[in-house]
């Protein structure tokens, strides 16, 4: 018995000695933007297409935002945190706290989906702060040789 503790000891030390050799990347730093107020996140999302097609209406999309978007783990919790804008067809983000570029994708996805405008529309990052809502490339060559099949 006395054996296998001591054997359990030294497989404890040789874990922890190389545990220490080896450590983790260092995280990266997020790029921030400072203003007077400090750090601030400005995301857009241009829904110009849709919208002028009559496709999306952006008015109900901007509430969805509201409604669904998270601070501090509370939905409609957004108070001086997080701003949602909406300017003719574009809708802008910004929030004072970290606010994730890829979260604003999710909710976009899901207020499509919702609405079932999923197999229509896709999001594409336009530039680094900005989304956009293009139609699918669904080309004409590949319709006419189903339908000739």
């Amino acid at each position: 018995m006395r054996e296998h503790f001591v054997n359990s000891c030294a497989d404890i030390r040789h874990f922890l000695f190389y545990a220490n050799l080896v450590k983790m990347a260092p995280k990266r730093q997020t790029v921030l933007k400072r203003n007077k107020k400090g750090a601030s996140w400005k995301f857009t999302l241009d829904c110009t297409h849709p919208v002028e097609d009559g496709i999306l209406d952006s008015a109900n999309f901007e509430t969805f935002l509201k409604e669904k978007v998270k601070v501090n783990g509370k939905t409609g919790n957004l108070g001086n945190v997080v701003q949602i804008v909406r300017q003719k067809n574009k809708i802008s983000v910004t929030s004072e706290k970290q606010f994730s570029k890829r979260y604003l994708k999710y909710l976009t996805k899901k207020y499509l989906k919702k609405n079932n405008l999923r197999d229509w529309l896709r999001v594409v990052a336009s530039n680094k702060e900005s989304y956009e809502l293009r139609y699918f490339q669904i080309s004409q060559d590949d319709e006419e040789s189903d339908a000739d099949e």
